[in-house]
């Protein structure tokens, strides 16, 4: 089943949920998605203000477009990396190849995670090379160390990944974008669908940081409000490797479910909460942790066990999977390899309908090139984007990840969360 709404101005997607059953949500329609936070933006792009379209100019383009990449090649997050970076390089090779008046060069450097200063380090290096727009960070935790220094030299900062709510209303002049979800959308699926198995009381393990704070705190009130009870919460901080305080405080509350708010910190903590006598089949993953653990955990170790993650079902995808193998032929998982394709389209987009690629003027086209102000014929690809733009057409890219559709805040206003369920071999498939 797949549930499709559209929430209320207000920003709260409690109405959403109303009068909805709610087994097995995958996919909600959102207008905006930070229930409990200001709905005033502190610092906004004329653009975003304005909603209106700006003019774009007829003719043909000589462009080249520099952006860098801040993805994980290392920390806890690591193993979304190959998969951002290919949905990052499929993208600059399916631009280049259109062979439409514009070039793009892509520097790819690492941004680590938070126990380390490797984000502000490639930063810095990516701003000295003249890039004007950053794909990542991955982690929310790690785009908040350096979203000042990106924003602050009028370059685009723009994450696929990133899901905290603080983004929505950020000081951030305007640049920040991304093509994943708040997390007050994967917490109210997360806690429904933990409701809805029949759960009544949970253990949350989570990882200390903007991410794991702000998605445990959705996912404990909607399994409150559905009448559940939240028992046991139990933090860690990024760089931590012993875990078995937290797993003897959660599990001496005896729960009924035990959901992992975690990056790859849950390889350690999964075969340990499973040797503890807990039941493999009664955990949640979220995105941050949900991973094709083949190889690595004892088979059947989590058979039955679900999570969830932002995007549409990259396996039904086809062609565009078969494009990335040929990428990276060693991928396993393709999480956020979609949003990641879709970040490098829409900024290349923007900076056609400027026919400028400074950083303030693809900030300026973004919101309008994803449909954002109303205006635009539906494309599906750059190519077919830049040739309705050469003709001064206005475009709405709708793309692997989704329509995308960017709010005032930089946020995606359309959005579809996945629920996913582990065989036996401890890879994973959609349920819904």
């Amino acid at each position: 089943m797949s549930v499709f709404a559209k929430a209320p101005a207000s920003r709260s997607l409690r109405a959403v949920f109303t009068g909805i059953a709610m087994v097995g949500v995958s996919a909600l329609m959102l207008t905006g998605c930070a229930s409990g936070a200001s709905t005033t933006p502190t610092d906004t792009a004329t653009t975003a203000e304005s909603g209106d379209a700006k003019t774009v100019e007829a003719g043909t383009r000589d462009l080249t477009l520099k952006i860098g990449t801040l993805l994980p090649q290392s920390g806890g997050l690591a193993f979304l990396g190959p998969p951002e970076e290919a949905g990052v390089q499929l993208a600059v090779n399916d631009i280049n190849d259109s062979d439409l008046g514009i070039t793009v060069e892509v520097i790819k450097r690492d941004s680590g995670d938070t126990t380390t200063d490797t984000a502000t380090t490639s930063v810095t290096d990516l701003l000295s090379q003249d890039v004007t727009a950053i794909v990542g960070a991955a982690s929310s935790g790690v785009s908040k160390t350096v979203i000042d220094q990106i924003t602050g030299a009028g370059v685009v900062h723009f994450s696929p990944a990133n899901t905290s709510a603080d983004f929505t209303t950020y000081a951030d002049k305007g640049l920040y974008f991304r093509t994943a979800p708040s997390d007050i959308l994967q917490g109210e699926v997360l806690g429904t669908q933990i409701a809805e198995d029949g759960r009544s009381t949970l253990g949350l393990i989570v990882l200390n940081d903007a991410y794991g704070t702000g998605l445990a705190d959705t996912v404990t009130k909607t399994f409150e409000e559905a009448g559940g009870s939240v028992v046991a919460t139990s933090l860690f901080n990024e760089g931590e490797t012993n875990f078995t305080s937290q797993i003897s405080e959660v599990t001496a509350a005896n729960p009924d479910a035990i959901a992992l708010i975690t990056f790859d910190q849950a390889k350690i903590i999964t075969p340990a909460l499973v040797g503890s006598g807990f039941s493999g089949e009664n955990l949640y993953f979220v995105d941050g942790n949900l991973s094709d653990y083949s190889g690595i955990f004892a088979e059947g170790l989590v058979t039955g066990s679900k999570g969830t993650l932002p995007g549409l079902d990259v396996a039904k995808l086809g062609d565009f999977t078969t494009r990335l193998l040929e990428v990276d032929p060693s991928l396993k998982d393709f999480s956020y390899a979609a949003e990641s394709y879709d970040a490098v389209i829409l900024i290349a987009l923007a900076a056609y309908a400027a026919n400028d690629t400074s950083g303030q003027s693809i900030a300026d086209y973004l919101r309008q090139v994803s449909g954002g102000t109303g205006d635009g014929t539906t494309v599906t690809d750059f190519a077919a984007g830049a040739a309705d733009l050469t003709e001064g057409t206005q475009v709405d890219y709708d793309g692997f990840s989704g329509p995308v559709t960017f709010d005032e805040n930089g946020d995606p206003t359309e959005a579809t969360i996945g629920v996913y369920e582990y065989n036996a071999d401890n890879t994973y498939k959609r349920i819904n």
